[in-house]
């Protein structure tokens, strides 16, 4: 648990009204030979805070005067599709949080744990919140329960009174740091900056290149000097007392999106009808208002010390910003009109040796506090999660959330999702053909082999089936280039996303480590060749010669489960491959252009034949009114209590065999049954739909 050597961190004893209810609590630590830690509960009936103290002796915990068993304080596991909190808490548990934390006591900057954040996974690392202008360390509401899953959470308090200068809070977070670090010296600690806090961030790096650090900078106010605000500033100075409750109001509007922060925790699912008078009824009655709340949390001498602070550390910060060894990743704007977000991301991804970008085109400056992606979302899907001194695609991964596999199946999927009504049969151990996935094993170790379709376009309606019918998530190997980021204006994309679903980068060694841990793993032989095919060769097995993967599933015992899958032919037409745009002159130099980046990554050179030749490029599709995708498992193949595939070659390859024919023979089978779906067509599901109302699935063919 962190610790810090402020000389004092618990916060003082504050009384509110006893007929108002409170539910913001936080944990707070002090340093020293006593350290204690203390849990803020809501108010009593008298209004006074109800303060428990946990004072550590000897190995013992005394609560309250009584002595009790020392807690592990860690959760063992996450499972999937847990409750991560995001969209229960916005901007108005934001501002009720402030209102209870601003009491002014004259004392200096200082930690707290929400307790909102609870429990997180065994062997977790540390994260460091530090906040923007406001400085009440309660940005990231709305993410405290994701991240407490995932981290030890701490946030810092500075309070409004406080004035303590740049260099002084810079010790502060030194201080915990080397804490930390004497603690648990194998253990990486992230630093999330927020605007000012990036400042923050950096400088601490900059000063501490022996640490492992991992920095996440939220619209870091290292370009402050470039704002577009900076003509305005010097007449902030020349307000009035009594008039400065204007001015926190009008920055609210530029600082962020009220529309982004009003809409976040609005089902996305309502009808639109519905959703948009949610979201009239959130301006007009709690936005608006609690705007006018901002001249309490920033006072007009606390507003003219923040801006001589920001300042003073986007200077200190950019004068050292070369000494930066850390890891970071740099959250961008697209509408801050407070900052020019998205080119200081650019300026940073250049400087830093490190660095990577993720924009998002639609939001304001208090991005953390807007309708957007979960802060722990970009932190997986970025491969920035790790609890030693590198990532382990195994032990590291966290499984998605309930959240997450809304978000992905209706913003990322959802219209290809709807399109293809997709179908699935799996095969018996009798042989018998089945509706369903009952026929692929519940237990690991499995290996799913099959066909790669254009694109991959399968991988998504595949994932959800697995993951609503068996309750498992399959693990897929990736190409390389999705793990490149080169880009400093990307956006957190389908690239992404697939990495929080569990996708991982193709190498033996991954493989192993994947069916040493039992998990259900997906492999496309065919790889990047057959997802990007040629003109006439849909459903075509372009593998290689000699098997890749039978002796390494045998020697864990993984069952292999071939299977098939068909309709990219039903959903678009392919009329100019690799090979039509290299012969186009202006499309050849566009298609080299954009795949320059992609030759570094060089995958079976050892190969021969087809396989071997794998560009990548994006093809050119005329869409069709789409069918149907339909897949087929065939019957699992077991190789457990079979050690002659392992030393074998010729056996091995005979299993290899196989699979491939297993898989040749599924798509067959459903090309051919495809003809006998009444529904194949989606003006025929549509139709069906709304004369079926209680359905819940369309009907297809028997197998």
């Amino acid at each position: 648990m962190a610790t810090c050597s402020s000389s004092l961190l618990v916060l003082p004893n504050l009384r509110w009204s006893s007929n108002q209810r409170r539910n913001f609590k936080v944990r707070a630590q002090i340093s020293g030979e006593n350290k204690k830690t203390t849990s803020l509960e809501p108010v009593n009936n008298n209004g006074s805070v109800s303060v428990s103290i946990v004072q550590n002796q000897k190995g013992a915990n005394e609560v309250n005067g009584k002595v009790k068993s020392q807690k592990k304080i860690v959760s063992d596991e996450i499972e999937l599709l847990w409750d991560d909190g995001y969209g229960s808490k916005s901007v108005k548990d934001y501002f009720a949080a402030a209102r209870e934390i601003l009491k002014p006591d004259g004392g200096p900057p200082r930690w707290f744990s929400p307790v909102d954040c609870g429990r997180p996974v065994e062997d977790a690392p540390t994260l460091l919140f530090l906040p923007g202008m406001d400085g009440t360390g309660m940005g990231l509401v709305p993410h405290h329960k994701a991240l407490g899953k995932a981290f030890h959470v701490w946030c810092l308090h500075i309070p409004v009174l406080d004035r303590t200068p740049f260099e002084g809070l810079v010790k502060v977070v030194e201080d915990v740091l080397r804490q930390e670090q004497a603690t648990r010296p194998n253990k990486p600690i992230y630093l999330v900056g927020d605007s000012f806090g990036g400042c923050l961030a950096l400088a601490v790096a900059a000063r501490n290149c022996s640490l492992d650090l991992v920095l996440i900078l939220v619209n870091p106010a290292t370009s402050f000097d470039r704002s577009p605000l900076q003509p305005l500033l010097p007449i902030l100075e020349m307000v009035p007392e009594e008039l400065h409750f204007t001015v926190p109001y009008a920055l609210s509007f530029i600082m962020g999106d009220p529309i982004k922060m009003a809409t976040l925790g609005i089902d996305n699912q309502l009808p639109t009808g519905i959703k948009m008078e949610k979201l009239r009824q959130r301006l007009t009655k709690t936005m608006l208002p609690l705007l006018s709340e901002l001249g309490g949390i920033i006072p007009r001498e606390t507003l003219l010390w923040k801006l001589k602070l920001l300042r003073s550390g986007s200077a200190y910060a950019n004068s050292r910003i070369h000494a930066v060894q850390a890891e970071v990743l740099v959250l961008a704007s697209g509408k801050d009109m407070m900052l020019p977000s998205q080119e200081e991301a650019k300026r940073l991804h250049g400087v830093l040796k490190n660095c990577s970008v993720r924009c998002f085109k639609d939001n304001g400056h208090t991005l953390l506090l807007e309708d957007s992606i979960s802060l722990l979302t970009v932190i997986k899907g970025t491969g920035k999660y790790r609890r030693s001194w590198r990532y382990d695609l195994v032990s590291d991964f966290l499984p998605p959330s309930k959240g997450e596999l809304a978000y992905a199946l209706d913003e990322v999927l959802g219209f290809l999702r709807n399109a293809v009504g997709s179908v699935f049969y799996s095969t018996l151990e009798d042989g018998r053909i089945v509706k369903g996935l009952a026929g692929v094993p519940d237990e690991g170790p499995v290996l799913l082999v099959g066909y790669h379709m254009l694109m991959g376009l399968e991988l998504g309606p595949m994932s959800e089936a697995f993951i609503k019918e068996k309750n498992i998530l399959f693990r897929g190997m990736a190409h390389p280039v999705l793990y490149s980021d080169n880009d400093p204006a990307k956006a957190f994309d389908y690239g992404d996303w697939i990495k929080v679903f569990g996708a991982y980068p193709v190498t033996a060694t991954n493989l192993f480590k994947l069916l040493s841990s039992k998990s259900h793993v997906l492999l496309f032989p065919g790889g990047a060749r057959e997802a990007l095919h040629n003109r006439g060769e849909q459903y075509k097995l372009i593998w290689p010669e000699q098997q890749e993967f039978v002796r390494m599933a045998a020697r864990f015992g993984a069952t292999i489960v071939p299977f098939g899958t068909v309709g990219e032919d039903d959903i678009a037409e392919l009329v100019l491959d690799y090979n039509d745009l290299m012969k186009i002159p202006i499309l050849n130099d566009y298609v080299t252009e954009i795949t320059r980046d992609t030759k570094q990554f060089k995958l079976r050179e050892e190969s021969e034949g087809e396989v071997a030749n794998q560009p990548l490029y994006i093809p050119g599709l005329i869409p069709k009114v789409p069918g149907r995708f339909y897949y087929l498992f065939g019957k699992p193949i077991e190789t457990k209590g079979r050690p002659e595939l392992v030393k074998d070659k010729d056996e091995a390859n005979r299993v290899y065999l196989e699979v491939k024919a297993e898989v040749e023979n599924s798509i067959a089978y459903l090309l051919k049954k495809r003809e006998e779906d009444p529904y194949r067509s989606v003006l025929d599901r549509l139709n069906y739909s709304l004369t079926h109302t209680t359905a819940t699935h369309v009907p297809s063919f028997e197998p």
